[in-house]
């Protein structure tokens, strides 16, 4: 046990074989902390990167730190967490005393938008575009899922589950919860449960995707245990859609993009990244983020229009890839030495095993971002900031990097600005001293193009749909009357309060 309260557990797996014994130990290391009477788990740390090692995430696409990740002892103000919304326009952080949210308009500047210090252990914190609707989940109660109106400082509902919560996620339409062997469907307009995925394989860290485009709300969830095997699920209509063969050894990790109509995997092995039409499942690219070594890959991100796919791993570079089919690529004006000699080694794969033959064929990065870290957790996304591409890196050490991107060339990506997610004084902080130099006037020209509730007369308990338990009915006085809405009322639907309307 820690002086900080917390227990680390290490957990030894041995097997006996022969006459003479020959141990084989698989290390695990939990990190709990002790609140109330309760020890909740903080963080699940990494086994060795390669086959069959599931690396220390609860989900892909959002950020789950220790505390030993951003400062230790003296990090009174320590994120646990970090995700962006679903346009990347905002940056939800979760610390050991609350949550915070950060407008991501500008480069230079990190606007904190809000803040909330009443819920401790925050290790769950997923925002609703750019709404006034949070859930959120804590560490003293993780089996509970709580729904805010930040801007009216009300709680619309909370549910709890038969088990921890490992990952949230929204869109217009849904809401998802998934757990360790289930998966919750809930209808965001009225946060009525819909409908409970029984008995899908083990999935110790949550893994799934949802698509943001509320007109096919894709879900996307691995469908083996032991092979890289995705369940495409129609979260509108409430029914299996496909099954996709996308990797030999478990899945890592999964992205929609924007439309939905691309989904990219990683499996735990971490050197190929494939991309696949949905609900298809047709296999449209496949890049290869490297061979020496496994990695643990932490998110993938689609741009808004589809051209680019970024990937963070635990280690230190950042892969950015360009979906582009060989017709669209610019072709040599001039014949050259190296041309020639790359065609007819092109060719030559033609007459080469199919497995190396794929190797060849698969893409290389595009673009590369190199931190000045490795072995730490980060998620990234790719997105457009004052006229910009950027890619912006939410990392375990506590700071949000923004780095600019070339369309045109690739290349590395130059780090912009570098902005402190917890500081004890003043959450929303800037490191001046790594600004980057200022960019050639070439690429300053560079403008990236745009793209195209339940009722209340329900007795609390457990429902028929299995495993979702109603909390309590938030009393009438403490909302607004008449429909809880979000936003300006025009961009969102209404959320209506657990009390829901009458039958």
């Amino acid at each position: 046990v820690t002086s900080r309260g917390q227990l680390l557990l290490c957990v030894g797996l041995g097997s006996a074989s022969g006459s003479g014994i020959r141990i084989r130990i698989r290390i695990r290391e939990a990190t709990w902390r002790v609140s109330g009477s309760r020890w909740s788990p903080l963080w699940r740390g990494a086994e060795p990167a390669g086959p069959g090692r599931a690396g220390g995430w609860f989900g892909c696409g959002a950020l789950r730190m220790s505390q030993s990740d951003a400062g230790g002892e003296g990090a009174t103000i320590a994120p646990l967490c970090a995700s962006f919304n679903q346009d990347c326009t905002s940056l939800a952080v979760g610390t050991n005393s609350g949550y915070k949210l950060f407008s991501l308009a500008s480069v230079d500047g990190l606007e904190e938008i809000y803040r909330c210090t009443d819920t401790p252990d925050v290790y769950i914190v997923e925002r609703l575009f750019s709404s006034s609707l949070v859930v959120i989940v804590s560490l003293s109660t993780p089996r509970r899922m709580n729904v805010y109106h930040f801007k009216k400082g009300t709680e619309i509902c909370n549910y709890s589950y038969s088990n921890t919560i490992l990952t949230v996620r929204l869109n217009r339409q849904r809401l998802i919860v998934c757990l360790e062997e289930s998966i919750y469907i809930h209808n965001i307009k009225d946060l009525k449960l819909l409908k409970t995925i029984q008995d899908i394989p083990v999935n110790r860290t949550g893994l799934c995707a949802l698509s943001i485009n509320h007109s096919n709300s894709y879900l996307a969830y691995p469908g083996n245990a032991t092979i890289g095997e995705i369940v495409i699920y129609d979260a509108n209509n409430l029914h299996n859609v496909s099954v996709i063969p996308a990797h030999d050894g478990p899945l890592a990790a999964l992205a929609f993009n924007f439309s939905g109509s691309k989904l990219a995997s990683a499996s735990e092995k971490g050197t190929v990244i494939r991309v696949f039409s949905t609900p298809e499942g047709e296999k449209l690219y496949e890049f290869r983020r490297g061979m020496k070594r496994y990695v643990n890959i932490g998110s993938l991100a689609f741009s808004k229009d589809s051209q680019f796919l970024s990937a963070s791993s635990n280690t230190e570079t950042i892969h950015i890839f360009k979906l582009e089919q060989p017709s669209q690529r610019p072709q040599e004006e001039s014949p050259s030495w190296s041309g020639y000699m790359g065609k007819m080694f092109m060719a030559a794969t033609n007459y080469l095993p199919t497995q190396m033959s794929d190797i060849i064929n698969q893409d290389r990065a595009f673009a590369t971002v190199r931190l000045n870290f490795s072995g730490q957790r980060s998620i990234c996304t790719l997105t457009i900031i004052q006229k910009l591409p950027r890619l912006l890196v939410a990392a375990s050490d506590g700071f949000l990097y923004i780095y600019n991107l070339d369309p045109h060339d690739g290349g590395e990506c130059v780090l912009m600005k570098k902005h402190r997610l917890h500081n004890e004084d003043d959450s929303c902080g800037s490191d001046k001293s790594d600004l980057a130099p200022s960019i050639s006037p070439t690429y300053a020209a560079t403008v990236a193009k745009t793209s195209s509730m339940p009722s209340a007369s329900t007795a609390s308990g457990y429902s028929e749909e299995g495993g979702a338990l109603r909390g309590e009915i938030i009393p009438e006085h403490e909302f607004a009357a008449g429909t809880l809405h979000l936003d300006d009322e025009t961009e969102f639907p209404p959320i209506y309060s657990c009390r829901g309307k009458p039958e």
